[in-house]
Order: structure tokens, then sequence, then C-alpha cells
């Protein structure tokens, strides 16, 4: 496998350009405006794109607040050492102005995953992981209060590294090449291709939630599992949250969900990977799940409060993505496209930006709508053959996806 591979200064520049101009615009396509604050946290794995990060902000007349994570190793395992050592009161620790002053003060954020132990918290009890997972929650909901107001920017990009190459079986210079087909950067302007094809997956967006969904029923092989999509939904396409984005997808009633699917690609989740997963669902509960790996931290996640109840359903359409290898990675194993596309679910929390009307006050109104709330929110993939059909709200019945494609 080629070893210390790093993608030219072209490309790095053509990546970070595209993560600023793209990636921090808003669901209308609008930049940020002038002197915004640009908060981007980036991994020491990832060094030469913070370097033309900060450079892309600069240029673009925004205030760069940088955070620079060390990477872990086999030797120095930073993450793992801290819940090997950490009491239950520092477990449990909010740092909670702290957190709140980084999201008061900026306009946009960007998280650069660039994993080096990628099973480097396999050996952590799943509780240990949810308890410190849980304590965060007050400042999670405070970052997602702003960005549901329309006040934070935000994106997702993946750098790659040797330990995920090895994860998916590429050497990284071959893993690198997935990252530079999928996020247009061998073409001359890689912001005008994506703008172009989030107009294409907006458009369609747009298209299902003009059609007024009531339920979606989706049957294949590994899947009978039927959606309550909820009144006043819209359906949201990926746009520039998370770098690449094909998918399109809402929030459903988290009640009205009945039946059985399998996956067919692994969650990867706290250092460790779970495979083989099942899950049926009963008014809306997992009321039985099964892996053929790591099946006792899928069932720490089910057993998180709304970590059982579903918070997003979602389809991405083969002839966009140009994803077409595993990647061990979520973000862009739920963008995957190939033969048939991919449908994922997410355990956890809801989007409040797929609702409708007048924002609804405190958690109850939130709850009686069928959005859930978790600190968790974990999105599983599909890639096998199956078809969507939609029933309307005057009855009728639309096939919305078959063959790996919308059918709009």
């Amino acid at each position: 496998m080629t070893k210390n591979y790093t993608p030219s200064p072209k490309v790095l520049e053509k990546y970070a350009n595209l993560i600023v101009e793209f990636g921090l615009q808003d669901r209308e396509g609008n930049q940020p405006k002038a002197g915004a604050v640009v908060h981007f946290v980036v991994p020491e794995a990832a060094r030469p794109l913070y370097f033309y990060l900060q450079r892309a902000i600069l240029r673009h007349g925004y205030h760069p607040l940088g955070h620079y994570e060390p990477s872990s190793d086999s030797i120095y395992n930073f993450e793992a050492d801290f819940f090997k050592e950490a009491s239950l009161t520092q477990l449990n620790f909010h740092l909670e102005k702290y957190k709140k002053a980084l999201v008061d003060q900026a306009d946009c954020v960007i998280r650069i995953f660039a994993d080096t132990l990628p099973h480097g918290l396999k050996n952590i009890p799943p509780e240990q992981l949810l308890e410190h997972r849980r304590s965060q929650k007050t400042s999670i909901e405070y970052k997602w209060k702003k960005i549901d107001a329309g006040k934070l920017n935000w994106t997702l990009a993946l750098y790659g590294t040797q330990a995920m190459a090895n994860e998916a079986g590429m050497s990284l210079k071959q893993y690198w090449q997935q990252i530079i087909k999928a996020c247009y950067l061998d073409t001359v302007s890689p912001t005008k291709e994506w703008t172009r094809i989030n107009k294409t997956v907006q458009d369609v967006a747009a298209a299902l939630t003009n059609l007024q969904i009531e339920t979606l029923h989706i049957v294949g092989k590994d899947t009978d599992l039927t959606l309550g999509i909820g009144s006043n939904r819209k359906w949201l396409a990926g746009g520039g949250n998370n770098i690449p984005s094909f998918e399109v997808f809402t929030s459903p009633n988290w009640r009205q969900v009945t039946g059985w699917i399998r996956f067919s690609q692994p969650l990867y989740v706290f250092g460790s990977k779970i495979e083989g997963i099942e899950l049926w669902f009963e008014n809306g509960v997992v009321v039985k799940s099964v892996a053929t790996k790591n099946h006792a931290l899928l069932r720490q996640i089910i057993k998180t409060k709304g970590g059982d109840r579903l918070g997003e359903v979602s389809l991405t359409d083969k002839r966009l993505s140009r994803i077409t290898k595993f990647m061990a990675e979520t973000l862009y194993d739920e963008n995957v496209g190939g033969r048939f596309g991919n449908t994922h679910i997410a355990l956890g929390t809801s989007f409040h930006d797929c609702y409708v009307g007048p924002i609804p006050k405190g958690k109850s109104a939130w709850d009686k709508l069928g959005y859930n709330d978790s600190v968790v929110h974990h999105d599983i993939v599909s890639t096998t053959d199956r078809t969507v059909t939609a029933t309307l709200k005057d009855g009728s019945s639309k096939i919305i996806y078959q063959n790996g494609q919308f059918t709009l």
C-alpha cells in the first residue's frame, strides 16, 4: 500500500475553498456575511488541510477561530486514556460556559474528520461512552438552537488517513482518489459542480414536500418498513452541511414506524464497528435488534433515551453520487451511489428544520409532533435494492424511488 501520501497543494486548496465557499452557505445558498467568525476543528493528522482552510477563510473575508486537535495512535490514545483515567465526576463534567461561549462567538463551524485509530475506543465500556455523551446534552442543544434559528452555518468533511484507508481495504492514494472524485476536486470549479448538484437535490426535496406524503412503505429483500411522515413535514437535501452530500431526507413521526429492516453496511461508532444490524419496530420503538458483531454496543445505543426511535429517513439517487466504494466512514457511506443508491435511517434525534410552520415551543410540543429527542444520532445504511411507495394525503399511492433512483 502507498504510505505517506498527501494530496497536492492544488487539490487541498480546491478542497478548502469548496468547504468554505459551498459548505458554509445556508440552505438558500447565501454566503456568510463579511467578518463572520469561522470556528474550524481539525485533527493533527489533517495538518495540511488546516493550513489551506485558514487561508481560504481569510481570503473570503472571514475571521478564523482554529481548534487543532491531537491525533491518537497505538502509543498515545488520547480518547481512550480519558475514559480509563476519568472518575465518574470527571466523566460527567461539562465545560458548559466554554462550549456556549464558542457557540456564541461563531457564525460558522467546520469540522474535519481524520480518524487515525478507528477502533481506539473498542475496549471502553459502551455505558461510559454514552454517559459522557449525555453529560454534554445542554451545550449540544444550545448549538442546535442557534442552528435551527438560522444563525449558525456548519459543515463536515473528511481528510483521508492511512488508518481509514486500511479499514476500507485501499491504499491511501486510492482512498484519496475516492475523496477527490466524490467531491469533484478533479474539476476546474468544484463549487460550481456542487451548486449544480445542490439545485438538483433541492428540486427533488421540494417535489417530495409538495406531494404531501402521509406514509412511506420501503420494501425489498432486506426490508419491509412503514413510516408515517407526519404533518407539516418537509424534505431537505444535504446541501453543504456534509461534503459530499447527495441525500434527500426528512424526520418522520417517530411513533408511526412499524416493520423490519436489515442493513448491508456496518455502523462505526465510538471506536467500534457494529456489523450485521437488523431492527424491528412496533409503534415507533425498536422491540428487537440483531447484530453479528458488537451487539452489546448497539443495545446500549438503543437503551439511551430516544435511541430506540427514528430521527431520520434518507434516500440517495445513484445517478448523482460518485461514491462507489465502501469508505468505512458514515459521512461517505450514507451518500454511496453504486447499483442501487442507498437508503439510510438514523436512530436518535430528529431535525427540527424538517418542520413547516411556526416553531413549536418546548420539548413537549416537538414530541407531540413526533420529533425525537436524544443525545445520539446514528445513521445506518443499506445499499440493496428496494422500492419506496408513498401514500399521499388524498389517499393515492405513488412509487417515488425504485432501482436506486427517484421516479418523480
